[in-house]
């Protein structure tokens, strides 16, 4: 759970420095949504769910997922520091 939530960390301070937000997604009527929702300036949105190295989304997380993919938006399953980079490009490239 630590190395999630400095993941996590990371990933806001990622999305700080581009001048967006990173908004803890939290719905208790819908579980199972992304962890973050990512607003980068120019209608640049998407969502990231932050996993513990080689950890998998659940299946609840998984339907989630495909579901917001099939209405059209990114979402992506993060799960090392490396990626952050290309996810944030690939928001901002929509």
């Amino acid at each position: 759970m630590a190395e999630e939530r400095a993941l996590e960390q990371k990933l806001v301070k990622a999305v700080k420095a581009k001048g967006g937000l990173a908004l803890k997604f939290v719905s208790p009527n819908y579980a199972g949504v992304p962890d973050r929702l990512i607003l980068i300036a120019y209608g640049h949105i998407g969502f990231v769910e932050v996993k513990a190295l080689n950890q998998k989304p659940r299946k609840l997380q998984e339907a989630r997922i495909r579901k917001l993919r099939q209405m059209g938006f990114k979402v992506f399953v993060l799960d090392k520091e490396s990626q952050i980079g290309g996810i944030l490009n690939d928001i901002q490239s929509a």
